[in-house]
């Protein structure tokens, strides 16, 4: 088939790197496994050497049409969706999931799955190299940011191989990884949405330091009790620093609502 480029398909052809993933992802014949973006099924056929079963999501309705006409309905659900969209909890618990993912969409695909987080056990892609140095990047280092701090909260990431542009067709123009992801059995800051808030606003501006970029929620107090230099910047900050924060407005938080409370239950 011809590679479409509206949804941004690479077709992995390298048998050895095929071989490698499989390695990497160790499946077992039970595994409630779902892969996302099957193409060709350069992965999906070794995969079913083992597994009992495989869930796929694929967008492309040819696609869609070719693995129906080579694997049994039994042993390969297909479902005929757009993964940014899909609802991975239908599929039940304990999901491993895996793909060669667009690369076009590999960000916000990312936040997507985190929201499911609690059901997965875990996740091994095929993503661009640039995008795996971001996810695994530690703080003080040139691709550490917003990407890497909010996965890194929930998940446990490593890189585990790099992937040259010659093993696909077409040939990407960037260097590709296999990362693995698997969910943090608990998480640092108590509210995501606030966390999330935090991250981003110290983020927004990179150059700037933190007493610029958080000046509408943290004041010097503020800085004190928590032990973060003003002056510093958002990429010197860990997740755990970027979570006490988040925790300390949230306590913040709930005290001027008790307060509140307590005035209107006084009248």
């Amino acid at each position: 088939m011809r590679p479409r480029k509206r949804f941004g398909q690479n077709f992995l052809k390298d048998r050895g790197v095929i071989s490698k993933i499989v390695e990497v992802i160790r499946p077992e014949p039970s595994d409630n496994m779902v892969e996302i973006g099957p193409g060709l099924g350069a992965l999906t056929a070794p995969l079913l050497e083992t597994l009992n079963r495989l869930e796929v999501v694929e967008i492309d309705r040819d696609i869609v049409e070719q693995l129906k006409k080579r694997f049994p309905e039994e042993r390969l659900p297909i479902h005929q969706a757009d993964a940014l969209k899909f609802d991975f909890s239908s599929l039940g618990g304990n999901l491993r999931i895996v793909g060669n993912l667009p690369y076009n969409i590999s960000t916000p695909l990312l936040f997507h799955l985190s929201d499911f987080s609690k059901i997965i056990k875990d996740m091994h892609f095929m993503l661009q190299k640039e995008v795996v140095d971001r996810m695994a990047s530690p703080p003080s280092s040139p691709d550490y940011g917003r990407l890497s701090v909010m996965l890194q909260h929930q998940f446990y990431i490593v890189k585990c191989f790099e992937v040259p542009p010659h093993c696909f067709y077409p040939e990407p123009k960037v260097d590709s990884a296999i990362v693995r992801m698997i969910p943090l059995e608990s998480r640092q800051a108590r509210d995501e949405g606030l966390f999330s808030d935090v991250v981003l606003a110290a983020f927004s501006q990179r150059r700037k330091t933190l007493k610029n970029t958080l000046k509408t929620i943290l004041n010097q107090e503020d800085f004190e009790a928590l032990e973060i230099d003003p002056n510093a910047r958002a990429e010197n900050l860990s997740v755990s620093d970027f979570a006490t924060i988040a925790n300390r407005l949230a306590e913040k938080r709930k005290q001027i609502i008790d307060a509140g409370l307590r005035i209107v239950g006084g009248r």
